[in-house]
């Protein structure tokens, strides 16, 4: 799929793609000018943010009790 669609199919931003795909979290092909996101790879994302219990970006909401 293409960038655009990964980003609805994931949810995650543009630049945070380009990111995973920077750090090989996420795997690509290149054909001609396009560049493809593997479905396969985006899955594999997901599966492991899963089971590692919390996003790495994640950042827990604290009360606001004064």
């Amino acid at each position: 799929m293409r960038i655009p669609d990964a980003c609805r199919f994931t949810g995650i931003s543009r630049s945070t793609l380009y990111l995973l795909i920077a750090r090989g979290e996420i795997e690509i092909v290149k054909v001609g000018a396009a560049t493809l996101i593997l479905t396969e790879s985006l899955r594999d994302l997901i599966e492991r943010q899963r089971a590692s219990g919390i996003s790495r970006t994640a950042i827990p909401i604290q009360s606001r009790r004064s």
